[in-house]
C-alpha cells in the first residue's frame, strides 16, 4: 500500500556558495587562525625590538640589521616559495608546517633569555626563520583559498582578511605594550608563539577537502619565469603589478618623511600620532565592511577604477595643510580614516582579480611575484624619500610623492579592467 510521502526526511544541506561567510566552518576556522596569527606577530614587533634595546644594548646598526631580517626574506625566498605552493596537491599542510615552525622560534627567545644566552644574533636568526615560514605560508594561503571558498565569495573573504589586519594594527600595540609591561618584552614574545600555535589547531581543524592539481615542473627557475612572464604579460595582472609598485614605491618614500613632517613641520603632538596611526585602522575596518556589498554591486573592477583615484589625495591634503592645530587634526583623522578604507578596498580588489585572472596551476607563483614586487618595492621608495628630503626638505618631497603616486591611475584606467 503506497502512503503519501514522507515530510520529516532531512532537508539537504544548502550550497556552500548560498550560506554567508560567516556561517561557513571552514572559513571561520581559517579567518581565526590568521586574526590570531597576525595579532601575535604586531605584539612580537613591540617585544623583540624592545627586547634587543633594553636588555641586550643594541646599536644602531644591529637594530637596523634586525628590522631588515624581518622582510628580508620576501625577497630572498618569495619568488621560491610560489614555485613550490603551485607544484602541490594539498596546501594546508604546509601552512601548519610553517606556523609550527615560527611557533618553536619565537618560543626560543624567552628561553634563551631565562638561561641567559640571549643575544642580537638570536634574534635576528629568530626573526629570519619566522620571516621565511611566513613568506612560505602566503604562498600556499593564496591557493589555498580557492579551495575554501566558492568563488562568488572570494572578495568577502579577502575583505575578512584585510580586516584582520586592521583590527591587528589597531589593537596589536596596545596589548603588546600590556604584555611588555606585565611580563617584561622577551615573555612577550611568547603571545606570538601561542598564536602560531593557536592558528596551527585551527588550520588542522578544516575538513573542506584539497584537490589542486599540481602544475608541472621544469625546474625552480623556469617555473619562477614562468610566474614572472605570466604577471607582465596577462593586460589585467601587469596593470595590477605597475600599479601595485607604483602606490608603494611614493607610500614608502612619504612614509619615510611624514612622522618629521608632522612634528617639525606641522607641530603635531607626539602623543596623537599613535591615534591617528589607529584611526587609520579603523578606517581598513571600514573598508572592509563597505568593499564587501559594493564588489557584490558594482564589481570588483570599478572598485578599483574608483579606489585608485583617492590615492594621492591624503598625501596632497598633508602637503597643503596649514592653520591652527585642531584643524590640522580634523583633516589628518577624516583623511586618515578615509584613506584606511581605500588601502584595503584596493588590496581587496587587487587580491580578488588576481585570484580571477590568474591561470589556476600559476595562482602562488602570480601572486608570489606581485608580492616581491610590491614588498621588494618599499625598501627603494623608502630611501629614495629620505634622501630627496635631505636636499629638497619635507614638504617638497610631499608633492612629489603625491605626484608620484597618481600615475597608478593610468595604471589602472589605461588597462581593460576599465572596460570590462
Amino acid at each position: 500500500m503506497t502512503g503519501a510521502p514522507r515530510t520529516d526526511s532531512p532537508l539537504p544541506d544548502p550550497p556552500l556558495s548560498d550560506l554567508p561567510l560567516r556561517k561557513q566552518r571552514d572559513y571561520r576556522l581559517l579567518w581565526s587562525a590568521r586574526t590570531i596569527s597576525i595579532t601575535g606577530s604586531e605584539v612580537s614587533k613591540l617585544a623583540i625590538p624592545l627586547t634587543a634595546v633594553t636588555l641586550l644594548a643594541a646599536g644602531p646598526a644591529e637594530m637596523g640589521i634586525l628590522t631588515a631580517a624581518a622582510s628580508l626574506p620576501a625577497l630572498l625566498f618569495g619568488l621560491q616559495a610560489g614555485a613550490i605552493a603551485d607544484r602541490l596537491s594539498r596546501h594546508r599542510p604546509l601552512m601548519i608546517a610553517c606556523e609550527l615552525v615560527s611557533a618553536v622560534a619565537a618560543v626560543t627567545v624567552p628561553v634563551a633569555w631565562l638561561l641567559g644566552v640571549l643575544t642580537v644574533p638570536w634574534l635576528i636568526v629568530v626573526a629570519l626563520v619566522i620571516g621565511t615560514a611566513g613568506v612560505t605560508f602566503r604562498a600556499a594561503n593564496f591557493p589555498h583559498l580557492a579551495a575554501i571558498v566558492p568563488e562568488n565569495q572570494r572578495t568577502s573573504a579577502l575583505a575578512g582578511f584585510h580586516a584582520s589586519y586592521s583590527m591587528a594594527s589597531v589593537a596589536g600595540p596596545g596589548l603588546a605594550g600590556l604584555l611588555v609591561q606585565i611580563l617584561t618584552a622577551p615573555l612577550a614574545v611568547l603571545a606570538e608563539s601561542l598564536s602560531f600555535l593557536s592558528s596551527a589547531l585551527l588550520l588542522r581543524s578544516i575538513r573542506t577537502p584539497e584537490h589542486a592539481e599540481p602544475a608541472p615542473t621544469r625546474g625552480m627557475w623556469r617555473d619562477i619565469v614562468e610566474g614572472l612572464r605570466t604577471s607582465t604579460t596577462i593586460p589585467t595582472l601587469r596593470a595590477l603589478l605597475g600599479a601595485g609598485v607604483t602606490i608603494n614605491f611614493f607610500a614608502m618614500a612619504y612614509t619615510a618623511v611624514h612622522i618629521l613632517y608632522m612634528v617639525n613641520t606641522l607641530g603635531i603632538p607626539q602623543g596623537l600620532i599613535g591615534v591617528l596611526i589607529a584611526l587609520s585602522g579603523a578606517g581598513g575596518l571600514l573598508g572592509a565592511w563597505a568593499t564587501t556589498r559594493l564588489a557584490k554591486r558594482f564589481g570588483e573592477n570599478r572598485i578599483l577604477l574608483g579606489s585608485v583615484l583617492f590615492f594621492p589625495l591624503e598625501i596632497l591634503a598633508v602637503g597643503l595643510l596649514n592653520g591652527a592645530l585642531w584643524w590640522k587634526l580634523v583633516v589628518l583623522a577624516t583623511t586618515g580614516v578615509l584613506t584606511g578604507g581605500i588601502v584595503v578596498a584596493f588590496a581587496t580588489c587587487m587580491g580578488a582579480i588576481t585570484l580571477r585572472d590568474s591561470p589556476t596551476e600559476l595562482r602562488a607563483r602570480v601572486n608570489a611575484t606581485m608580492t616581491f614586487a610590491v614588498q621588494g618595492v618599499m625598501a627603494l621608495g623608502g630611501l629614495a624619500g629620505g634622501l630627496l628630503a635631505e636636499v629638497l626638505g619635507l614638504r617638497p618631497v610631499i608633492f612629489i610623492c603625491a605626484a608620484g603616486i597618481a600615475l597608478s591611475t593610468a595604471w589602472i584606467w589605461a588597462s581593460p579592467l576599465r572596460s570590462r
